[in-house]
């Protein structure tokens, strides 16, 4: 076990916020350097989120390479998330995270290298490929350090922070590419900027001391890889959630990769256009909303309310978003459908973060990043295969009636209290239909 020094804080804390608020989350000095340095560092990696499937669609006008774009990037997720967390135990999560970011920013430049020299498509594929392993082997050992940096009564407002943060650089990126864009930056040039925000986190990762609790488990050897999934088997609400998020980033996010694509087949906007950077900034807006509703004006709400209300509110906005023939109504539904997706996606995180003690971490976190993340890439390659065959409407129609599907089936307001770690353990609240 780690000393005391790196384990979370314990004593109830004296901020005079409202517990589990994000400004409950945002008077520890420790969170806020970090929570700065790492929204700084994404603008620029969403700078480039949105620029690379774009050059990949105005390249070869083929949907299904930017499904494989997706899948390079986020696929790596699902192959390593649960070695990654068995290594997050066994080394400083602190230097693992610094490394990573160096060989992302390395990894970065060279794709800019690449897209310069107007090199092979699947040379950059490589490349990404290599980001997003560096990305898999950072994520657990991040997530596992940075809920301890704020009291467990306030890890609410820390989540629905990041999301927000997620969801705003999420903005921030394509409009700040879109401004280079007419600035006349190229995208070797877009690039080469996010290398250099890579700094930002770094810098934060040097100057603050993160928490390292170690797994409390006599597990060893190759064992230690299942320990994640017997502790999610054993409580049902981990395992109903893991599932059920499993099964929306295969169905019902397919849009989100093949965003582009959609822009074009169905609203007829360039991908490689200030318009589509504008219309996936809107929806960028509304996740960045939805995000962060969880930790302010619907905190009264409890989060299992939050979860059916974000999976209807996506199943309906999604069944519109799918029919629209415009280029402008998709600006608006694009933003309620962004707010309703990332409402329900922070409820869930907080709830499963709520729902693992300290040293779970580490163990159970890497098959968040499998069901959520990494699913997402075979769902965009199956996706992109299918929108070339029946077209765009047709499979985000089904994504749609999957999301009213999980509505119900998500309703944890249903379970027993057994179903939950219990509030003496931190655990959450109890709620009642």
């Amino acid at each position: 076990m780690s000393s005391p020094a790196a384990s979370a804080p314990t004593t109830q804390p004296a901020h005079g916020r409202t517990p589990g608020t994000a400004r409950a989350a945002l008077s520890y000095p420790k969170f806020r350097l970090v929570f700065i340095g790492l929204a700084l560092s994404q603008i620029g990696t969403w700078m480039q989120n949105v620029t690379l499937p774009a050059y990949i669609q105005d390249r070869t006008d083929r949907p299904a390479l930017v499904g494989v774009t997706i899948a390079v990037q986020l696929g790596p997720l699902l192959v390593f998330s649960i070695p990654a967390g068995a290594l997050a135990d066994k080394v400083s999560k602190q230097r693992l995270m610094l490394s990573m970011q160096l060989v992302s920013a390395l990894l970065t430049l060279a794709t800019a290298f690449l897209i310069a020299r107007d090199a092979s498509i699947w040379a950059i594929f490589a490349v990404q490929f290599g980001i997003g392993t560096a990305n898999a082997l950072n994520a657990p050992a991040f997530q596992a350090s940075m809920p301890l940096l704020v009291h467990r009564s306030d890890l609410p407002g820390a989540i629905s922070l990041n999301s927000a943060m997620m969801n705003g650089t999420r903005v921030m990126g394509p409009v700040g590419a879109a401004i280079l864009g007419v600035m006349g930056l190229s995208i070797a040039g877009i690039f080469v900027i996010n290398a250099a925000t890579y700094i930002f986190f770094i810098a934060a990762l040097v100057l603050v001391q993160m928490p390292d609790v170690k797994a409390d488990t006599d597990v060893r050897g190759w064992r230690r890889l299942g320990v994640g999934a017997q502790i999610a088997n054993s409580r049902v609400v981990l395992k109903r959630l893991l599932i059920g998020m499993f099964s929306f980033s295969l169905i019902s996010l397919i849009y989100v990769g093949l965003f582009p694509s959609v822009a074009e087949l169905n609203f007829g906007i360039d991908a490689d256009s200030p318009t589509y950077r504008w219309l996936y900034a809107t929806w960028g807006l509304g996740a960045f909303f939805g995000a962060i509703s969880v930790g302010t004006f619907l905190s009264r709400f409890h989060r299992r309310v939050l979860i059916v209300r974000g999976f209807t509110g996506v199943g309906v906005a999604l069944a519109i978003f799918s029919q629209l023939r415009d280029s402008v109504s998709p600006f608006f539904v694009g933003f309620v459908l962004g707010f309703f997706y990332f409402m329900a996606a922070t409820a869930i995180t907080t709830s499963l973060q709520l729902n693992l003690r300290d040293g779970e971490r580490a163990s159970v976190m890497p098959l968040w990043f499998m069901v959520f993340g990494g699913t997402v890439p075979i769902g965009n390659l199956i996706g992109g295969v299918l929108f070339e065959v029946i077209g765009p409407r047709a499979v985000l129609g089904v994504g749609a009636a999957w999301a009213l599907f999980l509505a119900w089936w998500l309703d944890l307001r249903r379970q027993p209290p057994s179903a939950f770690l219990s509030e003496a353990e931190g655990g959450e609240t109890p709620v009642t239909l």
